[in-house]
């Protein structure tokens, strides 16, 4: 990772990820999330306020270096015990069927080998285990999604690794059969940046 990604990128991060507007989101995605948790893509560490009170630790993985220093901060001040790791979505140590709860917020947008880290997320959730995740994506209106094509070369840049194109619910479909997925506009949003994929998938 380079200049760019590791001291230009994380504060852009948090800054853009701190609006009341996500945070909204976050508190209604996090709200049922219980057990052992891994969160996959832990950013600047913005979730830790809206984990119930019932969580008191969990497991972080994200490989940039950068977001990770921002993140220490809020874990010093946080009640929840973090494991936090330097590590990608694609390749997780965990054995196998380790978390009762899986969450990724506005991350799967940015994984290089999305498949594989959906397969890995899926592989360490125990039976019944839950995968709660709330993502931007490839809209259902067809002018917007030719956008979204055009533009998403430079999003990828601005972003670090950011697409504005996936399908997320058929990429977690692919792996999991019980999922309920909500879509909609984020009104506040373009079109292009604010059609959000909801939902939770059980194992």
């Amino acid at each position: 990772m380079g200049f760019y990604s590791n001291f230009i990128f994380p504060w852009c991060l948090d800054w853009s990820m701190s609006s009341p507007i996500i945070s909204k989101y976050r508190k209604e995605i996090l709200g049922d999330v219980s057990g052992e948790v891994l969160e996959i893509g832990f950013g600047t560490g913005l979730n830790l306020a809206y984990y119930p009170e019932n969580v008191q630790k969990i497991t972080t993985v994200d490989p940039n270096l950068g977001v990770n220093k921002l993140a220490q901060k809020r874990i010093n001040n946080s009640e929840i015990s973090v494991d936090n790791l330097a590590l990608s979505g694609e390749n997780l140590p965990m054995e196998d069927r380790s978390f009762d709860s899986v969450v990724s917020t506005w991350t799967l947008c940015s994984i290089a080998d999305i498949d594989r880290a959906i397969s890995e997320i899926y592989r360490v959730l125990k039976p019944g285990g839950k995968f709660f995740f709330i993502e931007h994506g490839l809209s259902d209106e067809t002018p917007i999604q030719v956008w979204q094509n055009r533009l998403n070369p430079i999003q990828n840049i601005i972003g670090d690794g950011c697409n504005l194109n996936r399908n997320i619910e058929a990429i977690i479909a692919k792996k999991f059969d019980n999922l309920r997925v909500k879509q909609f506009y984020e009104p506040k949003y373009p079109k292009v940046l604010g059609y959000m994929y909801q939902g939770v998938a059980i194992k």
